[in-house]
């Protein structure tokens, strides 16, 4: 191997994993420890920091230096860095100029075979009907709510209201930075209100400085995940608080791509049974009307009484209109 090509191979190596024992590397490049000493101590002349580590298996360990050094990744590494930086719009964050430089600073680079199959990807961020479009978060927001959140400070802010109004003043022990469909979520104990809140990010406006030092609290359940995803429902668990099943008289194939987080469960060709949470009885059973086909209850008893709620609110609202065409 020529020694170039060596080098290269040996900073990829050391990119790769922190530890490497210097007869392991020798082996993987076929050469002998003095000349993986040689190629380390040519590496470190072109400004890599690169410690030698002690103990029986003794090796080298490539650290950061004041500056970021040239890079070298594989084929898959190239394109996952590459499309993840093609899709930065739909992350919610305020990087989408400097994802915009950074990927033709790399599709600059990248040869003519990984080129072709990065052009293939072409990304468009579409809002979810009936959703607001998506508003990033100021880089430097996010940057001051993930520190706070690894140095463990309280954070002081102004919350941002929805629409017209003055901003809130918050106090709060910032937990956990969450990321949702492309929005940005704050998770933290608010001290005034003695309770867990989540904030959406791109309406904190952080203030200076920030405040003292604070023992992280125990999240209950112990599962981000669970518990941001139970408020989402407005829950204390991550479970809807009305859950029912239906028999639908349409076929599976037909419900499934309507179905949501519902469970679909063929009956027979032409009929289905689908058991989906709502918020409330009411939401639960008129969510059940978008298939616009027939169906009965299988449980419970309060999905049933649902149902003859909302049957009685549509006749009233079908009785009004025949009578204002009547009246006119």
């Amino acid at each position: 191997m020529a020694t170039t090509s060596r080098l290269l191979t040996l900073l990829s190596l050391l990119q790769a994993r922190r530890d490497w024992p210097g007869s392991v590397l020798a082996s993987r490049l076929d050469v002998s420890d003095r000349t993986v000493r040689r190629d380390i101590d040519r590496l470190r002349e072109m400004g890599y920091r690169i410690e030698t580590t002690m103990g029986p298996d003794g090796g080298y360990r490539l650290d950061a230096g004041a500056e970021m050094p040239p890079l070298l990744f594989d084929d898959d590494q190239a394109l996952a860095v590459a499309i993840a930086l093609r899709s930065a719009p739909a992350l919610g964050a305020g990087i989408g100029e400097a994802a915009v430089r950074a990927l033709a600073t790399m599709r600059q680079v990248l040869p003519l075979r990984l080129r072709h199959r990065l052009d293939a990807v072409e990304v468009t961020t579409v809002a979810r009907a009936g959703e607001a479009p998506i508003e990033a978060v100021p880089l430097d927001v996010l940057l001051t709510l993930a520190q706070a959140v690894r140095d463990r400070v309280t954070l002081r802010f102004d919350y941002l209201p929805r629409g017209d109004g003055d901003p809130r003043s918050r106090r709060i022990e910032p937990h956990h930075l969450v990321t949702s469909d492309g929005r940005w979520y704050l998770l933290g104990w608010d001290l005034e209100r003695d309770d867990w809140r989540l904030f959406s990010a791109e309406r904190v406006r952080p203030r200076v400085p920030q405040g003292a030092p604070f023992v992280p609290r125990a999240l209950p359940g112990g599962d981000v995940d669970a518990f941001v995803s139970a408020r989402f429902k407005g829950a204390d668990t991550n479970e809807w608080p009305c859950r029912g099943t239906v028999l639908l008289h349409a076929s599976a194939r037909d419900v499934l791509p309507f179905a949501g987080d519902g469970v679909v469960t063929a009956v027979d060709d032409d009929r289905c049974t689908l058991e989906v949470g709502s918020w409330s009885w009411g939401a639960l059973a008129a969510s059940f009307g978008r298939f616009e086909v027939a169906m009965e209850v299988v449980e419970p008893p309060e999905l049933a009484d649902a149902f003859a709620v909302q049957a009685a609110l549509f006749a009233a609202a079908g009785s009004s209109k025949d009578g204002d065409r009547r009246g006119s």
